[in-house]
């Protein structure tokens, strides 16, 4: 299990750092926390989470970018590389990725191309993304989907993504947080809906 984290660790590391550092500051701090949030998650899906938080972020690195949508095009990459099929699947889904989809064209795409899972492990990277500002600064979910907002501008396809993806969005932070209080039974990949 280490090593599938200390590899996605690397390839992040190499594609991110140089090129894009605030983007790599951020990747580490959502990676930290998932780490530190993983009790929220099975046993056994605890690499995965952590894993997918160092990758979810790769399609932004310039030498990966195809179609301009970060999440298909990490998830792409990482395909093409022989990753882990279901951490290929997480990083082009994470954070609500299939409405960001929708709104550049790619909604299709992106369910024919990826299985999305909801299970804790979505939620966890949800979580660990959208608590984790852009400079790798703690945030409570509703700062974080505001500092996105003024980020991008009223206007930007982003913006529209955060306004439709917000209801989803806090809904996994709080799972999150209650299976991190012990409320809430943990279910296991392959026993969540996907769609």
């Amino acid at each position: 299990m280490a090593d599938l984290v200390d590899t996605a660790r690397e390839v992040a590391r190499h594609l991110l750092e140089t090129p894009l550092p605030r983007r790599w500051s951020h990747v580490q701090a959502v990676a930290a926390k998932a780490d530190r949030i993983s009790t929220a998650v099975p046993a056994e899906d605890r690499a995965v989470l952590v894993a997918s938080a160092w990758l979810h972020d790769v399609g932004y690195s310039p030498d990966l970018v195809d179609t301009g949508f970060h999440s298909l095009d990490g998830g792409r990459w990482l395909r093409r590389e022989r990753f882990n099929e279901r951490i290929a699947a997480l990083v082009a889904h994470h954070s609500c990725a299939w409405l960001e989809a929708e709104e550049r064209g790619l909604g299709e795409v992106l369910a024919a191309e990826f299985p999305r899972e909801e299970t804790a492990v979505t939620d966890g990277l949800c979580f660990s993304d959208m608590t984790t500002g852009p400079d790798g600064q703690d945030f409570e979910v509703l700062e974080r989907l505001a500092e996105i907002r003024s980020r991008y501008g009223p206007e930007h396809l982003v913006t529209r993504f955060i306004g439709r993806a917000e209801p989803e969005m806090v809904a996994a932070v709080r799972r999150t947080q209650e299976r991190l209080a012990g409320g809430v039974r943990q279910p296991m990949w392959g026993s969540g809906r996907s769609s």
